[in-house]
């Protein structure tokens, strides 16, 4: 049974929106104002945010900014307001969906359904990334041998921490794909780790550095996270 976390202020709405979930066979749990929102989100990890823009403590989008720097849970997001401008905010910001209100609970479900399903693929992506491939990874000049938790360049072992290593790893099993900051706290990091993109940077920063010149084959995609160079 899958977890949706329902942020909803009006309360008569909410109450309609929790009836046809669970009758959906959802389990849902109900948070009034942004502040609840994160506690809730932080204690039960749901599998889906649906989050209305306008809130009490602390608005929609605060609460999502807050959610995308530790957790890629989909988001979609409820509101008033139709205009394209704001449904761009949204989700620039890191919603997955949009449903402007008033919208028919048939909409509703099958939206939320369809993120469902995508999550499903996703968390199967996540596995295979997560997965230790014993193969010995070549990029050039550069040697990852899995088993021996040994990289070289050259010859020239480089020393890695078991961070460094995995994201290396994760990199060079899929030259050419950006990565987002928060897919790679969630693969590398693990859904446990607190912290935000400033984590993901940092660490990348020290790699590079620790690649030397062929550190500059892992790109920052702007906006998204980093990708590592086709050869």
């Amino acid at each position: 049974m899958s977890t949706i976390l329902l942020v909803e202020d009006a309360l008569e709405l909410a109450q309609v929106i929790h009836r046809e979930l669970d009758r959906a066979g959802y389990r849902v749990l109900h948070a009034a104002d942004g502040l609840a929102a994160l506690e809730l989100h932080t204690r039960e990890r749901p599998d889906l945010i649906i989050l209305d823009w306008m809130l009490p403590k602390l608005d929609g989008l605060d609460v999502l900014r807050r959610i995308r720097q530790v957790d890629v849970t989909p988001v979609l997001m409820l509101t008033s307001r139709g205009e394209e401008t704001d449904r761009v905010i949204g989700l620039e910001v890191g919603a997955d969906d949009y449903l402007t209100k008033p919208f028919g609970m048939r909409e509703l479900i099958a939206r939320v359904r369809a993120l469902l399903r995508r999550v499903e693929v996703i968390q199967q992506t996540l596995n295979a990334d997560r997965e230790q491939v014993q193969e010995p990874l070549v990029y050039g000049a550069l040697r990852l041998e899995p088993a021996a938790h040994r990289v070289t360049i050259d010859g020239t072992t480089v020393e890695l921490s078991p961070i460094e290593f995995n994201l290396l790893h994760l990199l060079l099993r899929n030259p050419g794909r950006a990565f987002g900051r928060a897919y790679l706290l969630d693969t590398v990091w693990g859904a446990n780790h607190i912290g935000g993109d400033r984590t993901v940077d940092n660490t990348m920063l020290r790699l590079r550095k620790k690649l030397g010149p062929l550190g500059n084959a892992i790109e920052t995609v702007w906006g998204v996270g980093y990708r590592l160079k086709e050869a």
